[in-house]
């Protein structure tokens, strides 16, 4: 996507927002709560993303995906840290591939403690590929006017001229 000096772009404050310091076992290990978790938030991310197609009006969203993150792994950590690390350690030590198959036991002491102090299952097999219709308030963008091209001058008519002059008279054999 091209920019030139007319385009507004966000300044460097807008831009910088805390980060999730976890490591990819630990994100991993947490996808499936964290999805169901903020699932309203990242629909609105996604949303507006695919309608815009410009990622710069999409930055409040995006901030907001990053609270409930805060928000939903500090729940973790206040109520479930020992299950929590117990699982994500299997995790990141199964396998090159940090494969859950192997952490079946942690993960199910995991979404016990989920159960038991957020009240929140975990999502059944197939949850996020669903079809789910999601509710907003964001207006939707409307479209910006097609402009045509200028239009290409007619051709000459080749009917109303004469015929052409061969320059190469006809060979006899």
């Amino acid at each position: 996507m091209p920019f030139t000096n007319a385009d507004y772009l966000p300044s460097y404050e807008e831009l910088t927002v805390p980060e999730l310091e976890l490591t990819s076992a630990a994100l991993r290990a947490g996808a499936h709560h964290f999805g169901k978790y903020c699932d309203s938030q990242c629909k609105e991310f996604m949303l507006c993303s695919k309608e815009e197609r410009d990622p710069r009006k999409c930055l409040a969203e995006g901030k907001e995906v990053t609270r409930c993150g805060f928000e939903f792994f500090g729940k973790v950590k206040r109520n479930c840290y020992q299950e929590f690390t117990k699982y994500f350690q299997c995790i990141d030590h199964s396998d090159r591939q940090m494969s859950l198959r192997n952490c079946r036991k942690t993960q199910a002491v995991f979404d016990k403690c989920i159960k038991d102090k957020l009240d929140q299952d975990r999502p059944e097999l197939g949850h996020f590929a669903a079809v789910r219709i999601h509710h907003t308030d964001r207006p939707k963008p409307q479209p910006k006017p097609h402009q045509l091209p200028e239009r290409i001058v007619d051709p000459p008519d080749f009917s109303k001229l004469p015929p052409p002059k061969n320059p190469y008279p006809p060979t006899q054999i």
